[in-house]
């Protein structure tokens, strides 16, 4: 059972690495032999993080590549550079989100909606299109899509997140069903509340903090390691007969704690 994890060989790249969940999911898979691509908007924050994962496990099992999600060019240049760096990608974590608005939909401006699909789901689709085809050919990979438990359930102050991450789950469905017949699987991790700085806005505030944890079974949030052995899961050969799936990491929150 040791080797189902084992990752050794592997290439991943990770989108939103430079901090929070991304950092946290690219560290564990290099802690289990994996080669991974630090990828985030800034260069420099990339670089730190490649830096921390080489002093950890040797040099050159990491690279930073900087790459904005918004921009189909940047995540060409992003796959390119990676395949120059290590010759192959074996493994893709969509990431990288955002959300430009906090508050109910009637506010929403177009180009904030926009935004939220562009990033939050045309950008995974782009980066698939890139990496899929070598995947395909070789009959083995691993694409994995971070959502959130938002697109499960409703919100009066998130909603169009909650809208694109709904998105994400069809996409890997889809993407599943295509794919699968060639050995490439592709799943989706869903996360509740956790304590990055993504997700500062509902976690310091005290009434959305004591209503998520009433109702969470472990009464308390997540941490962005408690993630991270999602990813390696459904990056390694322990997850070889799921695709298609949303793996709900969230304390217990979507099941509620009745009175």
């Amino acid at each position: 059972m040791s080797g189902l994890f084992d990752l050794t060989g592997k290439v991943a790249i990770v989108t939103g690495s430079s901090r929070g969940i991304g950092r946290a999911i690219a560290e564990a898979l290099a802690e289990q032999g994996a080669k991974v691509v630090i990828s985030s908007r800034k260069q420099d924050a990339c670089e730190e993080v490649a830096a921390a994962i080489n002093a950890a496990h040797g040099e050159g099992t990491a690279v930073a590549i900087a790459a904005s999600i918004s921009e189909k060019e940047a995540l060409e240049h992003l796959v390119a550079q990676s395949r120059a760096a290590f010759g192959r990608i074996d493994i893709l974590v969509c990431n990288a989100a955002s959300n430009p608005y906090y508050g109910p939909m009637a506010g929403i401006a177009d180009d904030q909606f926009r935004k939220i699909l562009d990033n939050n789901v045309l950008s995974n689709h782009w980066l698939v299109q890139l990496v899929a085809p070598e995947m395909l050919e070789r009959g083995n990979g691993s694409i994995v899509i971070v959502s959130s438990i938002g697109g499960l359930t409703s919100s009066t102050v998130i909603g169009a997140y909650n809208i694109s991450k709904a998105a994400d789950f069809q996409l890997a469905r889809n993407l599943a069903a295509e794919f699968g017949p060639k050995g490439v699987r592709v799943n989706c991790i869903a996360p509740g509340l956790v304590r990055t700085d993504f997700a500062r806005a509902l976690w310091e505030n005290p009434d959305t903090l004591k209503a998520v944890t009433r109702t969470t079974p472990l009464r308390r949030i997540g941490e962005p390691r408690e993630i991270a052995g999602a990813a390696v899961y459904l990056a390694s050969d322990a997850s070889s007969f799921m695709t298609g799936q949303a793996l709900i990491v969230d304390g217990g929150s979507t099941i509620g704690v009745g009175l």
